[in-house]
């Protein structure tokens, strides 16, 4: 396995590969891998020939205040178990390399709509961060799929829709969320998490069941289920930004008629952001 930190490496054997007809799967990350990240990593496997893997904490997609000089920052771990798992190339680019010059005056790719709501309406910023770099390291590896995490979703049709509009001749492919043996769907900052916190967070995935239960059974007034689930979190202990039932396509308001619906939902327990989402499938 590579590992290499300069976008001319990258390129030297990006070429190489390309040079050989390989087909090329990446997965873009921010590092202090886990067996979500993992999973990805295997799916990339299965359908490319070639696996290359970013590790790359993004400042443009943190906000005044959040954890950038403090999110986990774990590359040796993070190599040795990459390793394991059969990927080819790893990029642990410096900021320099995805951002030469000044940060605040670089070139920014903005997803409208998409990029403004739910998770939007309380991390301004953050989706255009991750639309910027996803862009840029597209570019730089020019793979043939790429693979993201479902626990993400608003990431991942923003991140599909930006590719269909920019014309990157990238398939983008959503791999089911890696939960623990409670339902806490894996994250990096489940870290954050003290003990008790630890045990609490599993109700979120347990709120978001009982939605999809609910929806499923024949309960359509929306904006009431979306307000008990809000309730029940903060009964729990939970700070919840939202709750709320999307059509699963683009996030949009559901119609009547319409079928395949999420719910998602981020909150806070702690010092500790958690998201989620669940399919749901109105009968």
């Amino acid at each position: 396995m590579d590992i290499v930190a300069s976008t001319a490496d990258l390129r030297a054997r990006v070429r190489t590969w390309r040079s050989q007809q390989d087909r090329i799967a990446f997965v873009p990350t921010m590092g202090n891998l886990h067996a979500g990240h993992l999973k990805l990593v295997r799916h990339a496997r299965g359908i490319a020939g070639r696996v290359a893997v970013s590790i790359f904490v993004n400042p443009m997609q943190f906000g005044p205040g959040e954890d950038y000089a403090t999110y986990p920052r774990t590359l040796e771990a993070d190599t040795a178990a990459l390793m394991q798992a059969d990927a080819d190339l790893v990029f642990v680019p410096a900021v320099d390399e995805i951002y030469p010059g000044e940060l605040d005056g670089t070139t920014r790719v903005v997803v409208p709509g998409l990029g403004d709501i739910l998770c939007g309406v309380f991390r301004p910023g953050f989706f255009t961060g991750v639309a910027t770099v996803v862009t840029r390291l597209f570019n730089l590896v020019q793979p043939d799929v790429a693979v993201f995490g479902e626990k993400d979703y608003q990431q991942l049709v923003l991140i599909r829709r930006m590719a269909r509009e920019l014309c990157l001749p990238v398939r983008i492919e959503g791999v089911a969320t890696e939960r623990e043996a409670d339902g806490l769907a894996m994250s990096s900052r489940n870290g954050y998490l003290t003990p008790t916190e630890r045990v609490t967070a599993a109700i979120l995935f347990h709120t978001l069941t009982e939605v999809k239960t609910a929806v499923e059974s024949g309960a359509l007034d929306y904006p009431t289920v979306e307000r008990t689930a809000m309730a029940a979190l903060t009964r729990a202990g939970f700070r919840p930004d939202y709750v709320s039932i999307r059509r699963a396509a683009d996030l949009g308001e559901p119609a009547a008629g319409d079928t395949s619906l999420r719910v998602l939902a981020a909150a806070w327990l702690g010092s500790a952001r958690l998201i989620d989402n669940l399919e749901i499938t109105v009968p």
